[in-house]
């Protein structure tokens, strides 16, 4: 398939982690903060001679926000590829330990426990201190639960910060090499020199056929499954016969 002409035309962490009452007692803490103002002050903690950080990309919700307070927090202290690393070994670790991931998600979890829990997990991880910190407000405040949607929109951001383009293809099934070369050959020249263009694949049996193609908030929808969707449109859509 020519998917560059239909562009164009269309422009080891945690083997095994069990947290038990047990950590409860492990490490005391003190009184938790509210959350939005302590984070707002981790992001700007640091010295003023910095300067001003701007978000590279805007976002939007309660887990944005988060998203972008760590992100200023993490350039001001010249931590992003470190605080980066961090928190993409913590989502490895959820995915492959349930009781770990299901321990960052259950309400029932007392505070105490949550904060000795993420701190002994920090330590053991060797994670950055500003990747503690940031880690133990979300555990103090019981916003764990929306751990991964919060790095992933850090991740939105640290990509961006480097230029990166980021690029979902969506298919009915993987596409060979030569034409996952030349898709992204094709996004290169759409997206212009001085960005490194990354593609990740998703398989859908359900778009039928054709592709979808999403980066920078932009959807160029090839599937088939659309296009039979507009031709359906089409035909429920009564005839004017006053024009015959």
């Amino acid at each position: 398939m020519a998917f560059a002409g239909r562009i164009r035309s269309g422009i080891s962490l945690f083997k095994t982690i069990a947290v038990s009452d047990s950590v409860s007692s492990a490490r005391s803490f003190p009184s938790g903060r509210p959350l939005i103002p302590a984070l707002r002050d981790y992001a700007t903690a640091s010295a003023e001679k910095t300067g001003n950080v701007k978000v590279p990309v805007a976002l939007v919700g309660e887990s944005g926000n988060f998203a972008s307070w760590l992100y200023i927090a993490a350039v001001k202290m010249n931590s992003l590829e470190k605080i980066e690393s961090d928190l993409s070994e913590l989502v490895e670790a959820m995915k492959t330990s349930p009781i770990f991931s299901q321990f960052t998600k259950d309400p029932s979890v007392p505070r105490e426990t949550r904060l000795a829990a993420i701190v002994d997990v920090c330590d053991k991880a060797k994670f950055a201190e500003p990747t503690k910190n940031f880690l133990s407000l979300l555990a103090e405040n019981g916003k764990l639960k929306n751990l991964d949607v919060i790095v992933k929109k850090f991740m939105q951001l640290t990509t961006a910060h480097r230029g990166d383009v980021k690029v979902l293809v969506t298919t009915v099934m993987p596409l060979p090499p030569s034409e996952e070369k030349e898709l992204k050959d094709t996004l290169q020249e759409i997206i212009g020199e001085g960005k490194k263009v990354t593609v990740e694949q998703k398989i859908d049996p359900s778009i039928y056929g054709g592709l979808i193609v999403e980066f920078q908030q932009k959807v160029l929808d090839m599937s088939i499954r659309t296009r039979a969707q507009q031709m359906e449109r089409l035909l429920r859509e009564p005839v004017d016969l006053s024009n015959l």
